[in-house]
């Protein structure tokens, strides 16, 4: 009888919660429950979990619609039915179209067998139902029964009562979800956008009673609902069962390629890794992942094919196998990383591998595993998005009708949600309290579904028969299912994984190859790491534009840590996560690693567990060591403690079962109450921010191949940063990093640019790509004609050969890319104007016989100003190419530069600084301060620190120049301005008029 009922996942519909919905039909003494969500199957895996748990028959199925009209319901009444039903809907949602309203086309199901249609009453003649269609009636509808030939389709009649919310509040929510769904104000909500208000549980003999003068339509629903048995065993593998023709063959396959990547890894004389691999193979074998790491083998080796440049990082690099295929360049010998940490048999969900790629080759990849695996068994991985605190406020501000400038009052902006109340005592009337009072309600609701960043999925059966798929921007299938409802299946993903940092590597090996013609092996990690120009690259932190080492906060680390070694470095890239840093046990470490006699464990299991990392939780290894070894959890907990700290663990009964047997074991074993809190403590801080081991040591290596290239190819490598448009700092900065190097920079030039920037030996030439108003198709079409027939020779050859408008011909004039000439920008802005009214455009002859002399002009010396390059480029680029300083109304040589800070430590000093960058936090009281970073007259870092206080009293405007006043503190060797005062420094005035009239 409750063959139309909704959750959530109905999205900006329902207001049930999965597991509310199976609980409220547990309550009202429902047997039997159809979940049928608005075109989608999202948490169907779910539901039918809980309808297990609670003891009651799960049917799955969906609501057709078309807009607001609905169409029809499509009820599964077995496996190869709900397949169906994915397919349908992955069919239309992909290719964005309506759905059919009624089967007069087609049937419904490949086998009548395999699940019903049920129209709504009243939408379709009884006479023209095939032989698994039927109408559900409403209790509300049974009036309209009198007109109905019931003696001949009687048999075609079933009930049909919707649930959809809970309750007369909930009901408010789902008209607020249908007026921010559809743009309008609440006032506006027009009747047929919204449910009925009857659509809730209400009981089935209330049902019956209502269908009294009918029973034969409870017998209908009753014999429809007995023949739905879909069965489906959770949480058993259901991922491509082999790479090769057989499972026999993968294990002989994997142990081949294996044996033989040990050869190359470690040479033949190395017991300790073949006696690895051996066991490695075994347990992979055993738990039927061979396939798993052949076909991620098969990924790397097309990328590999194809030059991509890629990382494989995460818990895998804990695999040697994964080193011997080359899916990784972790030694996990080395660093002493053990394989249970990926695959063994307590751990809570099925390990996956993270490969990332260039974001420019990463597509390329993903169509390479739709075509080599199948559409029908391959999908990106889904997710979904919800509403948190500042997103609801504004949306739920526009359909209560509030000014945006009352909404923004109520939006608390730069925090994460997590940090905010609803507190209805701000309200200042009652809109506002109901602001409050509803965001409360609807705050975490499911608002749209996304796509996983980087998860795909290859089952062996087709993808549909556990999830329908969609088709977003991005260009491929994706599920409607997250990863939670992924893994309760028995499917694991694998993540093919985009990330800028690589494609400056990549873009570094192609200019070091054209620019000097050397070939860099980016893959011999050792050489790199025993490099001494290297490792003294790293202790003088010159790290801009490297991997994961370049953001204020860890240059700061590496510093204090006198950083120099891999080992270091691979410890550095966890401790800097917030959760290590914020629990105060970064400063305890960098500490004890300068003194290493000079603390005590808090325990002696402690010592044990922890005297690599010198006490301290580094790690989710560690915690899951700590976990177990001290505090007595099994494996599994300790791993679902793991999951919970890297943000991949869904439900907070079992941690809260967890974080009640840590104390109770605890106490059994006798440790002081205030010991076990600290431990607590430690493990909570690491809440969705720890790394793995194997992760960090996956960024180290990484983060030593952009060493290498910048300490040996520094002016290549700075110019694939700056052409990769990714890094912690703007474009800005990295040309002043370039500029360091030595390099010459020009402005973009018509005769040596690129639409990227290049260089030439020495000399850098800024791409196009840099001008903000100027079009790409313009620009290659100017590059192209360049190339086919040679540099232009003069402006009148520039306007002939490519008919550039008067606006782009003046934009290249002012940035300076028709220098060449020898004329100045305010000659040659003068003369294009003529030019361009006096010119006939006739067809431009490449290398005519009797070539045209430009037109030539006598003109009065017009003035040049000094800045007038700088602030045609502010203009232009938002930046100025080289130093910006001759640009502040000051004098720098008045204040302290950074590199005499050392001088002047405890001392009141004032600096003159550029920001780059600043970075705003809480303090425990809810305060805001701020870290600054700003480079002085001589491009050297000033890094800052503004309380609360000063940070208030004297607040940064955006980019830009300031005075610093403030006391020069230090630790660990490190310097750092705590900034007391600050003005804001205007620029030089301009006696120069760029525009032509």
């Amino acid at each position: 009888m409750y063959l139309n009922c909704k959750t959530y996942f109905s999205l900006r519909y329902g207001t049930y919660a999965t597991e509310e919905l199976v609980k409220a039909a547990a309550d009202h003494g429902v047997s039997c429950l159809a979940l049928t969500n608005i075109n989608c199957t999202t948490d169907a895996w779910d539901f039918y979990r809980h309808c297990i748990h609670y003891k009651i028959k799960p049917i799955l199925g969906t609501e057709i619609r078309n807009a607001d009209k609905t169409c029809y319901l499509l009820i599964a009444s077995n496996l190869q039915g709900f397949e169906w039903i994915n397919e349908f809907l992955s069919d239309h949602l992909q290719r964005d179209g309506l759905f059919p309203e009624h089967s007069d086309e087609t049937h419904f199901f490949r086998d009548p067998a395999d699940g019903f249609v049920i129209y709504p009453f009243g939408t379709r003649s009884p006479a023209e139902l095939k032989q698994n269609e039927y109408l559900g009636v409403q209790p509300a509808e049974v009036t309209k029964l009198f007109n109905f030939p019931l003696a001949s389709f009687m048999n075609k009649l079933v009930v049909r009562h919707p649930v959809t919310f809970q309750d007369k509040r909930h009901f408010n929510a789902h008209r607020l979800l249908r007026a921010i769904d559809n743009n309008m104000l609440l006032s506006m909500l027009p009747k047929e956008k919204e449910a009925g208000e009857h659509e809730m549980f209400i009981s089935p003999s209330s049902i019956i009673e209502s269908f009294a003068h009918y029973p034969a339509i409870i017998t209908n629903t009753y014999r429809l609902m007995d023949f739905c048995a879909l069965e489906i065993e959770l949480h058993t593998d259901k991922n491509k069962k082999t790479f090769s023709a057989t499972q026999a063959d993968d294990k002989i396959l994997l142990a081949k390629l294996a044996n033989d990547g040990c050869l190359t890894r470690y040479g033949r004389k190395n017991k300790v890794a073949m006696e690895r691999v051996k066991k490695e193979l075994a347990i992979i074998d055993e738990m039927g992942f061979n396939a798993y790491f052949l076909i991620t083998w098969d990924i790397i080796r097309y990328a590999q094919s194809r030059g991509y440049y890629y990382v494989g990082r995460g818990s895998g690099a804990n695999s040697i196998v994964a080193y011997c295929l080359q899916i990784t360049d972790v030694d996990p010998i080395e660093l002493d990383l053990y394989f249970e940490r990926f695959l063994n048999p307590h751990r809570s969900s099925p390990p996956d591998f993270d490969i990332d790629f260039s974001w420019l080759d990463r597509d390329d990849v993903i169509d390479y595993i739709f075509k080599r695996y199948g559409r029908k068994q391959v999908a990106l991985l889904g997710m979904v998005t919800t509403f948190q605190y500042n997103a609801l406020i504004r949306e739920l501000g526009k359909v209560f009708g509030l000014p945006k400038s009352e909404i923004d009052t109520l939006a608390v902006k730069g925090y994460y949600s997590r940090n905010i109340r609803f507190d209805e005592e701000k309200a200042q009337d009652k809109i506002q309290r109901l602001i409050f009072q509803y965001g409360e309600l609807l705050v975490n609701f499911p608002n749209h579904l996304s796509i996983h960043p980087g998860g795909m999925l290859i089952s062996e059966a087709p993808i549909f028969r556990y999830t329908a798929v969609h088709m977003p921007p991005k260009g491929f299938p994706t599920t409607q299912v997250d990863m939670f409802v992924a893994e309760s299946v028995g499917l694991y993903k694998l993540d093919i994984l985009s990330q800028r940092g690589l494609g400056h590597i990549k873009e570094s090996l192609r200019l070091v190859s054209e620019n000097q013609n050397i070939t860099v092996n980016i893959h011999d990690i050792e050489a790199f790491k025993n490099d001494k120009k290297v490792r003294n690259q790293i202790r003088r932190v010159d790290t801009i534009g490297c991997f994961y080492i370049e953001s204020p906060a860890m240059r700061q680390l590496l510093k204090k840590l006198e950083c120099d070694d891999y080992l270091t470095l691979v410890a550095a890239s966890s401790i800097i996560r917030p959760g290590v840093s914020s629990s105060g046990m970064m400063k305890a470490y960098i500490q004890r690693y300068h003194a290493p006699g000079s603390f005590e464990y808090i325990h002696p299991i402690m010592k044990d567990l922890l005297e690599e990392t010198y006490g301290v939780m580094v790690y989710q290894e560690d915690v899951i060591k700590v976990a177990h070894f001290f505090a007595g959890l099994d494996m599994g907990e300790a791993d679902i403690l793991r999951r919970a700290m890297s943000g991949k663990y869904r439900g907070n009964k079992e941690m809260m079962r967890i974080r009640e047997k840590f104390f109770v074991n605890c106490s059994e074993k006798g440790y002081d109450e205030n010991i076990s809190k600290e431990v607590w403590r430690q493990i909570e801080s690491f809440g969705g921010y720890s790394f793995s081991k194997a992760h960090s040591a996956s960024f180290a290596v990484e983060s030593y191949q952009s060493l290498y290239l910048k300490t040996y190819y520094p002016k290549e490598f700075m110019v694939a940063v700056i052409n990769n448009f990714g890094g912690f700092y703007s474009r800005e900065l990295y040309f002043y990093e370039l500029q360091k190097t030595g390099a010459t920079i020009y402005p973009p030039c018509v005769n040596n640019s690129e639409w990227l920037t290049n260089i030439r030996g020495n000399d850098v030439y800024t791409g196009f790509i840099h001008i903000k108003s100027l079009e790409e198709s313009f620009a290659l079409a100017l590059i192209e004609e360049r190339k086919k027939n040679g540099p232009y020779l003069h402006l009148q050859d520039l306007i002939e050969r490519t008919e550039t408008g008067k606006e782009f011909l003046n934009i290249l004039i002012r940035i300076g890319a028709l220098r060449f000439t020898g004329k100045t920008k305010k000659s040659l802005l003068w003369e294009a104007n003529f030019l361009h009214s006096h010119i006939d455009h006739k067809v431009y002859l490449a290398n005519p016989m009797f070539p045209e002399p430009p037109v030539s002009f006598q003109l009065p010396e017009l003035p040049v100003y000094p800045l007038e390059d700088l602030y045609d480029q502010m203009e232009l680029m938002d930046f100025p190419l080289h130093n910006p300083f001759p640009l502040v109304d000051d004098d720098p040589s008045n204040y302290v530069t950074a590199s005499t800070m050392s001088d002047h430590k405890g001392c009141n000093i004032e600096m003159l600084g550029y920001l780059i960058t600043s970075k705003p936090v809480r303090t425990v009281k809810g305060e805001t301060m701020c870290f600054g970073t700003f480079i002085d007259s001589t491009l050297n870092w000033i890094d800052t620190v503004h309380f609360p206080d000063s940070l208030a009293r004297f607040p940064l405007r955006g980019n830009g120049f300031y005075r610093l006043s403030g006391r020069v503190i230090e630790e660990f060797g490190v310097y750092n301005l705590e900034v007391h005062s600050m003005e804001k420094k205007g620029l030089k005035k301009s006696t120069y008029k760029s525009h032509v009239h």
